[in-house]
């Protein structure tokens, strides 16, 4: 199943590629920095790096930004909020916001895979208000509740 993206790759992107999935069977498509000069990132701080891109998602869609893993492995790279959503409605850039949770510096350097997308149908709530809600096992156990045990 397949869905078309609208894109407007800003001057400073011009010379890089579009987000391309790197493998038939990928969920995720790769993002890049579209940074000028490389961009400096010490442990604990944060950055929002530039794609260059301007999107039309489809009607009904978003658009999750989220780490790559292996940038989170190796140099504990994160997305600060993530996933990040595009909203089908957005029309500005689309930045990433990248936190250095590691223990060194890191350096983001122009056409570097700097997160992966992953478009993903919408489904929009109606809230309805009750006097109470049906009982669960669970009830109103919360952060921890279910324990740490292991399955074997």
């Amino acid at each position: 199943m397949s869905a078309t993206i609208r894109v407007v790759r800003l001057p400073h992107a011009a010379d890089l590629p579009l987000p391309a999935y790197a493998t038939d069977g990928a969920a995720a498509m790769d993002l890049l920095a579209a940074v000028r000069d490389p961009v400096t990132i010490l442990p604990g701080d944060r950055a929002l790096i530039p794609t260059g891109l301007l999107v039309a998602l489809p009607p009904g869609h978003e658009w999750q930004i989220r780490p790559r893993s292996g940038l989170a492995l190796k140099h504990g790279i994160v997305l600060a909020n993530s996933p990040g959503t595009i909203d089908e409605d957005y029309r500005g850039e689309v930045g990433v916001i990248v936190l250095n949770a590691g223990q060194q510096a890191f350096t983001v350097e122009r056409g570097m895979r700097i997160a992966q997308a992953v478009l993903a149908p919408v489904t929009r709530a109606v809230f309805e208000e009750a006097e109470s809600l049906d009982e669960t096992a669970r009830g109103v156990g919360g952060f921890g509740s279910t324990g740490t045990g292991h399955f074997v």
